[in-house]
């Protein structure tokens, strides 16, 4: 394996749940350093700020307390100790006002940046990759999970920084003070030390108990769409598949149960001795020998003892609390990997700045070759084809037979694994990926329906808002509509093609049903000028004289373009200047229409069934109309 591809990142592999020091360092720089691009004032304002609250809670706590003790007994000048006083509570009211003023005005907004380049960053990326990582379950679940755990960790990365300075702080000041009172008292305060890898344990344990957890809830998630999508709610009525979700989620809940038994055990025992260390051998410990050194030794006065007495359980607490708060850094980074593992995979479908641009042409396709990850052959076994401009080409065959993965490789959604893909001569991967792409105008059978207005699910792109601008898509849309035969509906709404489609976040939205939904996505190819059209079976829904009057209007508006179209039913297929036969992954004929009749082949053997079973139907049904076209 050479050096390159041994360094090449794969998402899909199982990261460790332990990672090198080096690693932990540059996935927890890797976030800041998100952070400071996003709102590059914040971490700065942020650390300074804590860390004053640091300062000021040592001079106000356990020094103020050591001053008045030593005040006290030498009978000092009480006005000098009042200044003290007065001078901490003027700091104290003027950081505290900062803080506010920064966490309610300042923060909100460069969260809301920090959260927005965040998002945008995770977008791209998935915009980006080729649409095999969403069919790559592996892929998929740190997709998601970047996606879960990336704006709350870069915050808890954020708080962990503020809190490191100000527990070095107020550790190093406090045990200054308990050194200057006794040095064998900061052996209490190093114990949590000792106990640190504990921490570090549990941390390990949790992120284990989450990853299995996250799962899980996954499921309960998609079992929670199935009871209140649209999708699922004549199914759910009408079926027993409610029950079984339903079974579902109970088994779902139970492993739950299980993961918590599992590590809930190890986590308390864990908990219990980081608590016992902190709280019973340092605390309890140190008061004990600070007592003894009081009363017993006489080496500490009562003044110093009533300090050890209120430090010693703060230095234990700073010191428990910075060990903590260090190995938190290791469970940030496990969290960062997944992202930043998903952020850094390069794409093998890339954009080529440098390449050509396409506009249309000649399309060849020679002995392309396609498999899917984790399949154990070929979908497609060197499909050769040839699409002249402006030809209108039909791909016909049975249910995976490779029609629409060959449809998604021309559109450069997949990568062949051997064979190529040219336009004019031109391989694919030699021109621009957003202009190849550009080319064309897919509809497709799985075709998404946007929480949009009617204008601009047709247009995909929002309406131009300058007077001649809007004119112009205003009069698009329309002649759009009425070519694809949605006109009529979308004018009885209530805003006509300005009324927002589906009820996600509209009540009064337009729910459509599956046809004329189907006409609002074939829409958007009359509003299109692209040089390319295809059309992989958008019609499904449709009756079928209504099919073939659309593909009809289809040919007419397209006569100047490219069009390539899946349909099941043969029919439309007469419209075609070229039929394309796929059986198992392979083209085994092609021609007109008229020739593949003549040939009597498997194509004339399909349409003739086809034909003779709408024959059977009633007469005067459009099945039989269908027939006679």
């Amino acid at each position: 394996m050479s050096k390159k591809a041994k360094n090449k990142k794969n998402p899909t592999e199982k990261k460790p749940d332990k990672l090198p020091l080096r690693r932990v360092l540059q996935n927890n720089l890797y976030m800041l350093g998100m952070i400071r691009r996003a709102a590059p004032a914040y971490i700065f304002i942020d650390v300074i700020l804590d860390l004053s609250w640091s300062v000021i809670e040592f001079f106000s706590g356990s020094f103020l307390l050591k001053v008045v003790v030593d005040h006290l007994g030498d009978g000092g000048d009480p006005a000098t100790l009042a200044w003290f006083i007065g001078g901490m509570f003027v700091i104290h009211v003027t950081v505290f006002f900062a803080q506010q003023a920064f966490w309610q005005i300042y923060a909100p907004i460069s969260q809301r940046k920090l959260s927005m380049a965040i998002r945008t960053a995770l977008y791209t990326q998935m915009r980006a990759v080729e649409l095999s990582c969403y069919e790559d379950p592996a892929y998929y679940e740190k997709y998601v999970k970047a996606m879960n755990e990336a704006e709350d960790r870069a915050f808890n990365v954020l708080w962990s920084l503020e809190r490191l300075f100000g527990q070095v702080f107020s550790l190093v000041a406090n045990a200054l003070l308990l050194w200057s009172i006794d040095p064998l008292l900061m052996l209490f305060a190093l114990i949590p030390f000792a106990v640190g890898f504990i921490r570090k344990k549990r941390n390990k344990i949790a992120f284990n108990e989450n990853n299995d957890i996250q799962k899980l809830a996954w499921k309960a998630n998609y079992i929670q769409r199935g009871f209140y999508l649209t999708d699922y709610a004549k199914e759910m009525r009408l079926t027993g598949m409610s029950d079984k979700l339903l079974s579902d989620l109970d088994e779902t809940t139970v492993e739950i149960e299980r993961i918590k038994r599992k590590y809930g055990l190890r986590t308390a025992a864990l908990d219990y001795s980081c608590r016992i260390s902190h709280e019973v051998v340092t605390i309890l410990g140190a008061c004990l020998y600070a007592v003894y050194a009081t009363l017993v030794r006489g080496t500490v006065g009562v003044g110093d003892c009533i300090v050890v007495l209120n430090s010693v359980g703060s230095v234990s607490g700073y010191l428990q609390g910075l060990v903590t708060n260090l190995v938190s850094f290791h469970e940030h980074a496990l969290y960062i990997e997944n992202l930043r593992s998903f952020l850094e995979y390069e794409p093998k479908i890339k954009e080529n700045s440098d390449g050509a641009v396409a506009a249309g042409g000649e399309i060849v396709a020679e002995d392309v070759k396609y498999r899917y990850g984790g399949a154990e052959t070929d979908t497609l076994h060197g499909v050769s084809l040839r699409i002249a401009p402006g030809e209108k080409i039909a791909l016909v065959g049975q249910n995976g037979s490779g029609k629409s993965t060959f449809v998604k490789l021309l559109l450069h959604l997949y990568e062949p694994g051997e064979g190529s893909i040219t336009m004019d001569g031109v391989p694919m991967n030699d021109h621009t990926l957003a202009s190849w792409r550009g080319v064309f105008k897919p509809v497709f059978q799985d075709y998404s329906i946007f929480a949009l207005s009617v204008a601009e699910n047709i247009l995909t792109r929002p309406m131009r808002r300058d007077p001649e601008g809007e004119a112009a898509d205003r009069a698009l849309v329309e002649n759009a509509l009425r070519q694809s035969g949605a006109y009529d509906r979308v004018m009885k709404m209530p805003h006509g093609m300005d009324t927002v489609l589906t009820r996600e976040f509209d009540d009064k939205g337009e729910v459509l049903s599956g046809g004329e939904a189907q006409k609002i996505a074939l829409s958007r190819v009359f509003a299109s000028d692209n040089p390319v059209v295809i059309l992989d079976e958008p019609t499904s829904a449709l009756d079928p004289v209504a099919e073939y009057q659309l593909f009809e209007n289809m040919m007419e508006a397209c006569r100047d373009r490219t069009v390539v179209f899946i349909s099941h039913r043969l029919s439309s297929a007469v419209l075609a200047d070229r039929v394309y036969l796929f059986e198992d992954g392979r083209v085994v004929e092609s021609g007109t229409h008229c020739e593949l009749m003549e040939q009597g082949g498997h194509y004339a053997d399909m349409f003739r069934k086809q034909a003779e079973s709408y024959r059977e139907t009633p007469a005067g049904t459009a099945s039989e109309k269908e027939v006679r076209v």
